[in-house]
C-alpha cells in the first residue's frame, strides 16, 4: 500500500513546489518592477530639484561676483585713505619749505653751520685721554644726522667724518654728554650669535677682494638703527684709518670682543691667514652658542615645572586650605596630626608670604653678588655643582669641550703654548679649571709637561687626559685636542638628553608626594565628619 501511495505523494509535493517557486518568481518580478518604477519616479522628481538648484546658482554667482567687486573697491578705497595722511603731510611740508621766510632761515642755518665748520680748528685742544664728542653732520645721502664719537680731540672727529664724506656742522662735548654717552655700548660683551654673523660676513667681504675698512663700513650699514653698534663699527673704522692693526682696533673696544678672538686675529695678521682665522672663529663661536642653547634648553623644563609647582602649592596653602579649616573648626571634630601640620604651614604662609617672597629675592640677589665678586664662594659653589650626580658631568663635559676646542684652535694658529694657557684662563669662567690652567703655566715655567697638571684630577676625565698625553708624545696635540672636543661635545649632548629623562620622573614624584600629602591632610578629617553625621 505504501509503495502505491509514494508516487502520488511525490507528484503532490512536486506540484506544491512548482506553484511555490512560481509565485515567488512572480513576487520577485513585481518587486523588481516596483523598484524600477520607484527609481524612475525619483529621477523624475530630481529634474525640478536640479532645475531649482541651477536657477539658485545662476542667481548666487552674479551676487557673489558683485560682492567681490564691491569688496575690492572698498579695499582699494581703504588703501587710498591710508595714504591720505602721508599725502597731506607731504603737501604741507612742501608748502612750508617753499615759504620765503623758511628759506631764509634755512640759508642762515647753513651759513651758521659753515661758520662752525670753519672755526673748528681754532678750538683744537687735544686731550690725554679719550673724550666723548657729539656731532651734527650731513651724511653722503644728504640726511642731517647726529651721533657720538670717542677720541682725543675735535679735529680727530672732524677729519674722520670729512674723510667719510660727511659735511660737519657741529662738534661738542660736555660733562652731560660724557655721562649719557661715554663708553655706552662697550660695557656689554658682543653676543656669540652676533659674533658669528660679524665674522662670517667680514670673511666673505675680504675674500671678495673688499678692503678691511670698507668691509667694516658695509657691516656698519647692516646693523640697522642700533646706535651702539654703529658707533662701535665707526670707532673700529677710525682706528683702522689711523694706522692701527685690526687686532689693536678690536682690543681698544674694551671688553666688547673676546680676548680669544683678539689674540687669534693678532696671530693671523702675522701669518697672513686672516680670512681662515675668521672662518674658524665663526665656527668656534657657533659651536659655543649651540652648546649654550642646549644648556638653557636642558634647564628650562625643570625650572618652569618647579616654579609652576611652587606657585600652585602657594595658592593652595594660602587660599584653599583656610576654607577647610573653617569647615573643620565649625564641625568640632578631632583634627589629625597630618592636618595640623598642613594648617600650621598654611597659617605661617598667610602671615609671612610677603617676607618669604622678599627673602627669596634677596637671597638670589646676594647669592649672585657673592658668586660674581667673591672668588672663594664661587669656587665652592662650582665645586659642589660639579659633584652633583648627572648635572656635575654636564658642567665638566662642557668645560672640557670648551677647553680642548679653544686649545686646539690656538695651537692650529701657531699661538705659543704659554700664551695659549693665559688666553684659556681668560676664556673660562670656571674657577676649578682656572686653577688647573694656572698650575699648567707654573709647570711649563719649570720645564714640565702640560699633562702633569691634569693627571689624576677629578675635574678632567681620564679619557681626555690620555689623549692629551698621546698628543704630547706624538706631536699631534692640536689634532688630539680637536678629537677630544668632538667626543665630549657628543657626550654633552647625550647626557643632556639623559638628564631630561632623569629630571621628569623626579619632578613628577616630588609633586605627587607634596600634593598627596596635602590631599591626605584634607581628606582624613572628612571621614570623622561623615561618621559624626551618620551617628
Amino acid at each position: 500500500m505504501n509503495i502505491i501511495l509514494k508516487p502520488f505523494t511525490w507528484i503532490i509535493k512536486g506540484i506544491i513546489m512548482f506553484f511555490r517557486y512560481f509565485f515567488e518568481g512572480i513576487f520577485y518580478m513585481f518587486k523588481i518592477i516596483g523598484k524600477g518604477i520607484q527609481f524612475i519616479f525619483k529621477g523624475i522628481m530630481l529634474i525640478p530639484r536640479t532645475i531649482g538648484w541651477l536657477v539658485i546658482i545662476s542667481i548666487i554667482d552674479p551676487i557673489k561676483h558683485l560682492f567681490k567687486v564691491i569688496n575690492l573697491k572698498l579695499q582699494k578705497s581703504g588703501d587710498d585713505l591710508k595714504d591720505v595722511p602721508d599725502k597731506i603731510k607731504k603737501y604741507l611740508v612742501e608748502k612750508y619749505n617753499s615759504l620765503d621766510f623758511v628759506k631764509n632761515v634755512q640759508i642762515q642755518r647753513e651759513l651758521k653751520r659753515q661758520v662752525l665748520l670753519i672755526d673748528i680748528d681754532k678750538e683744537e685742544k687735544r686731550s690725554d685721554t679719550k673724550v666723548t664728542f657729539r656731532y651734527l653732520a650731513k651724511n653722503p645721502d644728504g640726511k642731517i644726522i647726529s651721533g657720538t664719537f670717542i677720541t682725543f680731540s675735535k679735529a680727530d672727529v672732524h677729519s674722520f667724518l670729512v674723510s667719510e664724506g660727511y659735511e660737519v656742522y657741529e662738534i661738542k662735548t660736555s660733562p652731560t654728554i660724557e655721562f649719557f654717552y661715554g663708553n655706552r655700548g662697550k660695557k656689554g660683551k658682543y653676543k656669540n650669535k652676533d659674533l658669528v654673523f660679524f665674522l662670517t660676513q667680514l670673511s666673505t667681504y675680504i675674500r671678495s677682494g673688499i678692503p678691511l675698512a670698507d668691509s667694516i663700513k658695509i657691516l656698519s650699514r647692516q646693523v640697522g638703527k642700533d646706535p651702539n653698534k654703529k658707533r662701535l663699527f665707526q670707532t673700529i673704522i677710525y682706528e683702522l684709518t689711523m694706522g692701527e692693526n685690526f687686532s689693536a682696533a678690536l682690543s681698544k673696544q674694551g671688553n666688547t670682543f673676546p680676548k680669544l678672538l683678539i689674540n687669534m686675529v693678532k696671530t693671523s695678521e702675522m701669518t697672513g691667514e686672516l680670512t681662515e682665522t675668521l672662518d674658524d672663529m665663526a665656527d668656534y663661536y657657533d659651536a659655543i652658542e649651540r652648546t649654550r642653547k642646549q644648556m638653557i634648553t636642558a634647564m628650562m623644563y625643570p625650572a618652569i615645572i618647579f616654579l609652576l609647582s611652587i606657585a600652585v602649592l602657594t595658592f593652595i596653602m594660602i587660599y584653599v586650605i583656610p576654607q577647610f579649616v573653617d569647615i573643620y573648626s565649625g564641625a568640632g571634630i578631632d583634627i589629625p596630626t597630618i592636618t595640623r601640620i598642613t594648617i600650621s604651614i598654611s597659617i605661617f604662609m598667610q602671615k609671612y608670604v610677603i617676607f618669604l617672597f622678599a627673602g627669596f629675592i634677596g637671597f638670589i640677589v646676594l647669592f649672585r653678588y657673592a658668586y660674581i665678586k667673591v672668588k672663594p664662594f664661587k669656587s665652592f659653589i662650582q665645586w659642589i655643582t660639579m659633584h652633583i650626580p648627572v648635572f656635575g658631568k654636564i658642567i665638566i663635559y662642557n668645560e672640557v669641550t670648551m677647553f680642548t676646542k679653544t686649545f686646539s684652535s690656538l695651537l692650529k694658529h701657531n699661538v705659543h703654548i704659554t700664551e695659549s694657557m693665559e688666553i684659556l684662563s681668560q676664556v673660562t669662567n670656571n674657577e676649578i679649571f682656572k686653577m688647573i690652567i694656572y698650575d699648567t703655566i707654573a709647570n711649563l715655567s719649570k720645564g714640565e709637561s702640560i699633562s702633569a697638571s691634569f693627571k689624576n684630577n677629578w675635574a678632567f676625565p681620564s679619557v681626555a687626559y690620555e689623549m692629551l698625553v698621546t698628543g704630547e708624545r706624538t706631536g699631534q696635540l692640536p689634532i688630539m685636542m680637536e678629537k677630544v672636543a668632538i667626543y665630549y661635545e657628543n657626550e654633552h649632548k647625550n647626557i643632556i638628553g639623559r638628564m631630561k629623562a632623569f629630571i621628569e620622573p623626579i619632578v613628577i614624584c616630588f609633586l605627587a608626594i607634596v600634593v598627596g600629602f596635602i590631599l591626605l591632610s584634607v581628606v582624613v578629617p572628612m571621614f570623622s565628619l561623615y561618621e559624626d553625621l551618620d551617628i
